[in-house]
């Protein structure tokens, strides 16, 4: 197979990018961004374009293996095995284990993966469901975001990213869009061209702050009394919308009576912000429309996380900025189109373990233990928190695990059975964007490396293999790809074309033509359900965990390198702990200094970079990072709790408080 393909990026990224995808003799040798999608624009992040190194790397799993007889977990100590010996060795422990300890023995752990419809929640799901297996919360990221966002408007689409050229302010809350969704930015820069001001709410000066016309460097875990401290000011002054909430929305009484404690100053105390910077980023966005907000994912991952994420959303509610082209808010698009899920069979009543507590888990539960635990689409031991004790989890003899990768992660090297599995390269795949308003699918480019399989494929075999196969199962991509759109007449015309756009349309205008998806079709700003579900009323505010020990609240946020985890064999070089050069001096800490990270839950030894981008008291280590990063192997997942947002079973990543010192001191 040779020439340039059209094809699409499903991974981690709001952006969904369409893709021009050269092959050479059956080798993929370049991979550029075409104009399919009308948010690539022809470019791509260097994540993709260098996605080919991961594909042909030296680390590349490419054949079963099987754990050596007597070798340690954790010293990837293995042999080849057939795919044929792999299977039957799954198959045999996963079906004594159900009949003799119960399916909920058994243990899928599972993330996002490479993110496509087709290798997540398609054949796993129907082997796992129809074993009677535990489920997994999968709580790392977007948890808190959904429940609230859904809890609020139902799922209701955002603003189209293209739009934000429209705006005349633009409120960047809680991303970088330079590490996570490149094509954001120029329509950022397109409005500021034609007079937009910029807002950007973040502990660190990154690229798009220091363009902006304001920076609020508030403390990890602020969010919310920020939040409501904006909402009392609107209501205070006169500026809340009170026509369009009387007709649009509920809640707007109840949500003002439990933002009135949140005075600016307050909210300043807080958040380490000046009130008047407060003030001025409250002035400027009840006084300029269109306003356009950009929600991320950093809110969300801290103890008040659903509270901040649903606090933030009510706010072009409360100030009246939707009905226009430009104004009202982006959190995720994912559900703009009325897709069907590949497996419709209802799920077990069996127990649910969260992802942010898989450790606990695997050394603590009972009735019965875990023993046998799938891992696909996942490196948990480089991505869930309070890494300790899931490292100690998976070196429990007894626990018998599988691993599925494309590469030999840190997790695979606890394995007793790895199976090697495709890139989005070598199997087709359906994806809509959260970002971008597209769904696209695409046929694989090039032949599986090795004897690599996709994963709907092994999940389908193990299926017949344990008795467990249905007449209506299709697991082959036309038949989910049929399931997913509702119809042959569909999934022919997304097969052959390769992309589609919602019902609503490529630009559609909150409340002109897209409403809130919830039952009265009214925003919820107290949503009942969200309200009953935590132990404090939503919006209750819990206090930041720092004590004198551990002063200094560590973030751990995306790269420009990685996504999540993935790409994480690329990265060789050692990775460091940022600090602010006070915190640092006060520390007799200089730059390439090695230095100690620690809490309670354990210990990074890494060198020091001295940012000043930084605001004091906030050191910063990079999400998804790998054991090979720092010089003791452990990374800031090694010092996150396994702790839990306020709603929906979200993770704390960002309530992590640690003390560094450098080496030797």
């Amino acid at each position: 197979m040779s020439g340039t393909l059209e094809r699409m990026c499903p991974l981690d990224c709001p952006d969904t990018c369409s893709l021009d995808v050269t092959v050479e003799e059956g080798r993929v040798t370049r991979i550029d961004g075409n104009h399919k999608n009308p948010l690539t624009e022809g470019y791509i992040c260097g994540k993709v374009r260098a996605y080919a190194e991961h594909v042909y790397h030296p680390t590349r799993l490419l054949h079963p293996l099987v754990r050596e007889l007597g070798s340690k977990k954790g010293a990837a100590s293995f042999r080849q095995a057939s795919w044929d010996e792999a299977l039957a060795l799954i198959a045999a422990r996963l079906r004594s284990l159900r009949d003799e300890r119960g399916g909920e023995s058994i243990l899928p752990c599972y993330y996002g993966g490479s993110n496509g419809k087709f290798t997540q929640d398609s054949s796993d799901a129907a082997l796992f469901r129809r074993l009677g297996a535990s489920k997994m919360h999968r709580g790392l990221c977007a948890a808190a975001t959904t429940a609230a966002s859904v809890g609020l408007y139902g799922g209701m689409p955002g603003i189209p990213l293209p739009d934000y050229a429209h705006a005349r302010l633009i409120v960047v809350w809680g991303t970088n869009p330079h590490a996570t969704g490149i094509h954001f930015v120029p329509f950022v820069r397109r409005a500021q061209a034609a007079g937009a001001k910029l807002v950007v709410l973040d502990p660190r000066a990154t690229k798009l702050a220091l363009a902006s016309d304001l920076h609020l460097a508030l403390r990890p875990g602020t969010d919310l009394p920020l939040a409501l401290a904006l909402h009392r000011w609107l209501f205070e002054t006169g500026r809340a919308d009170l026509a369009f909430l009387a007709r649009h929305a509920r809640g707007a009484d109840e949500l003002r009576r439990r933002a009135a404690p949140w005075t600016i100053a307050r909210a300043a105390e807080v958040c380490g912000l000046e009130p008047q910077v407060i003030e001025r980023f409250a002035r400027l966005y009840a006084e300029t429309s269109p306003a356009a907000l950009r929600c991320g994912w950093g809110p969300e991952r801290n103890r008040n996380g659903c509270s901040a994420i649903a606090a933030i959303l009510a706010l072009p509610a409360v100030a009246g900025k939707f009905g226009v082209r430009g104004g009202g808010y982006t959190m995720s698009n994912g559900r703009a189109f009325p897709l069907n899920p590949v497996v419709a069979e209802p799920e077990p009543a069996t127990r649910t373990i969260n992802s942010n507590q898989l450790g606990r888990a695997l050394l603590e539960q009972r009735d019965p233990e875990i023993a046998a635990l799938f891992v696909y689409n996942a490196n948990p031991l480089a991505t869930f928190p309070d890494q300790e004790r899931v490292r100690r989890g998976l070196a429990r003899e007894d626990l018998f695990t599988v691993v599925f990768d494309q590469v030999m992660t840190d997790s695979a090297r606890f394995a007793d059975v790895v199976l090697p599995a495709t890139t989005f390269l070598e199997h087709a795949e359906l994806r809509n964007g959260y970002g971008a308003l597209a769904l696209q699918y695409a046929e694989a480019s090039i032949e599986p490396l090795g004897e690599a399989r996709a994963n709907y494929a092994v999940f389908a075999e193990l299926i017949e293999r344990l008795g467990l196969a249905r007449p209506e199962d299709d697991f082959t991509p036309l038949g989910m790809l049929r399931t997913v759109v509702g119809s042959d007449e569909a999934a022919r015309a997304l097969a052959s074309d390769g992309i589609a756009f919602p019902p609503c349309g490529e630009h559609p205008v909150q409340f002109v033509d897209v409403f809130p998806r919830t039952s009265d079709q009214k925003i919820q700003l107290v949503p009942a359900s969200l309200d009953a579900e935590g132990e404090q009323p939503l919006y209750a505010y819990r206090d930041d965990p720092a004590d004198a020990r551990h002063p200094l609240a560590l973030i751990s946020p995306a790269t420009e390198k990685l996504i999540s985890s993935s790409l994480g064999e690329l990265l060789t070089r050692a990775q460091p702990l940022s600090i602010h050069p006070d915190d640092a001096q006060a520390r007799g800490i200089s730059e390439g200094d090695s230095v100690r990270i620690w809490n309670a839950l354990g210990e990074v030894v890494t060198h020091a970079h001295l940012d000043p981008r930084l605001r004091p008291g906030v050191v910063q280590m990079n999400k998804g990072l790998w054991s090979h990063h720092t010089q003791n192997g452990a990374t800031a997942n090694a010092l996150a709790p396994d702790t839990l947002t306020d709603r929906a079973g979200g993770a704390c990543f960002n309530d992590a408080r640690v003390e560094v010192a450098r080496v030797g001191s």
